[in-house]
């Protein structure tokens, strides 16, 4: 990646986590640790590597991401409204009485959402469904999907990989968002999940490790996975919950909070400091 293209990435993702921050701050509570640590990500598959179009949200042949820990909604929102598929102003009306932007993604209801989530462990099925049946359909389309660390306790998420590798779902790329938190504490304390990738290469899955907030190791990642043509990919990616977040990067109770507008005004400045 060069340098430019990585420069503009690494502002956009600054720009996703600033807005996000403001989004949920407007509201007064939400979602915040785990929104944080998936903004490069998102920033590197909505600025550069998913072929998607704002003015079409359906087009066919699109590439499409669902987000199975739902309740990182409000940074794809971000994202979306960032990128053009509804007006940065309906994220002041984040989960409030007639908003198209529920605290969990809604395919119904917002512009460019390609999947609902918010079950943990449900997503991630119906991602691999729907690259199944892109594939199904000899679609050049690609499917991403995000998962949760603490969402892998969940017994869908092995049932389905179990599946997408006996299927050879070469289309499908899997994010797993380990930033070693979930809900309720750390997730070695409440469910020890051990050596994620060594279990994910056991299932089948063409599997890397990197580290989630460099976006350029991250697309080198990806570029990996379109060589695979016989099995899904996972890409365990080692992130930091509430990361760029001043009031929440690097405590444990981050997963939601309540927070103000002048709290997030704080936050915001401290990014544009750095």
């Amino acid at each position: 990646m060069d340098k430019d293209l990585l420069e503009e990435l690494q502002e956009k993702a600054k720009e996703i986590r600033k807005l996000t921050i403001e989004e949920i701050g407007n509201l007064g509570s939400g979602h915040i640790g785990g929104a944080m640590s998936i903004a490069d990500l998102l920033a590197l598959l909505y600025f550069h590597r998913m072929k998607v179009d704002p003015a079409e949200p359906r087009m066919k042949d699109r590439d499409q991401l669902v987000v199975s820990k739902g309740h990182a909604g409000p940074a794809l929102y971000s994202t979306l409204a960032l990128k053009g598929f509804f007006p940065k102003d309906w994220l002041l009306t984040l989960n409030k009485g007639g908003t198209r932007l529920p605290s969990h993604c809604d395919r119904n209801l917002t512009p460019g959402i390609d999947m609902t989530a918010g079950s943990l462990g449900q997503g991630f099925s119906a991602a691999i469904g729907i690259a199944l049946a892109l594939a199904m359909d000899k679609s050049p389309a690609r499917v991403y999907t995000i998962v949760g660390d603490g969402e892998s306790d969940e017994g869908q998420i092995w049932e389905a990989g179990l599946f997408a590798a006996a299927q050879k779902v070469s289309n499908l790329t899997a994010f797993l968002d380990y930033n070693k938190q979930q809900l309720d504490g750390y997730t070695k304390d409440i469910l020890d999940l051990g050596d994620l990738a060594a279990k994910w290469k056991a299932f089948g899955w063409y599997t890397q490790e990197v580290d989630g907030h460099d976006i350029a190791a991250l697309d080198a990642a990806i570029e990996n996975t379109f060589a695979q043509k016989d099995r899904p990919s996972m890409i365990v990616m080692h992130t930091i919950k509430g990361k760029g977040c001043s009031f929440a990067e690097g405590i444990e109770k981050n997963h939601s909070m309540a927070f103000d507008l002048a709290k997030a005004k704080e936050a915001i400045a401290a990014l544009d400091a750095k």
